[in-house]
């Protein structure tokens, strides 16, 4: 496994696992405890979306998140929401798929935010967080066209949530 810091975002780290396959499919690591010191996560959670959604910006102030795209394709932007950062507001994108199989890492306060750009996209969330888990009402939510952020996204006419509006 080779492991990045992105180049926009330090704090953002890129896991890039190795594969083996044979007539049977294929079979990598999406992570190894020896590489996440001091993260246990807790939760895991899968979404399956349709080409055209767009979910996000996301994000709370304790929750560590490893996200992967495990099948189809997605475009990933990540975003410093930290105040008194120095990248406040910065973002950073990534094409995630199941053909280079990479996993972001991805601290608290930084949002995250995603469309499907396959027919069907399935999408893995790992989560490491102290305590109870921020659901949608302790999240930090921000319009996936807000201008702060400023991402140009491929798309006019995303398939968004109530939330995401």
């Amino acid at each position: 496994m080779k492991i990045f810091r992105d180049k926009k975002l330090k704090e953002i780290k890129i896991f890039k696992p190795s594969s083996f396959k044979d007539f049977r499919g294929e079979i990598w690591t999406k992570w190894e405890k020896k590489n996440l010191k001091n993260i246990n996560f807790n939760l895991s959670k899968f979404t399956k979306s349709k080409k055209n959604v767009l979910r996000g910006f996301h994000g709370d102030k304790k929750s560590w998140k490893l996200i992967a795209c495990i099948q189809g394709e997605i475009l990933n932007v990540v975003v410093d929401y930290r105040k008194k950062s120095k990248t406040y507001l910065k973002h950073t994108y990534f094409y995630l798929n199941e053909k280079n199989k990479k996993s972001i890492l991805i601290p608290p306060m930084f949002l995250n935010s995603w469309l499907c750009l396959s027919k069907e996209c399935i999408y893995s969330y790992d989560y490491f967080f102290k305590g109870d888990y921020n659901d949608v009402k302790n999240q930090i939510s921000v319009k996936w066209n807000d201008e702060s952020i400023n991402y140009n996204w491929p798309i006019k006419r995303p398939i968004l949530s109530y939330r995401d509006k």
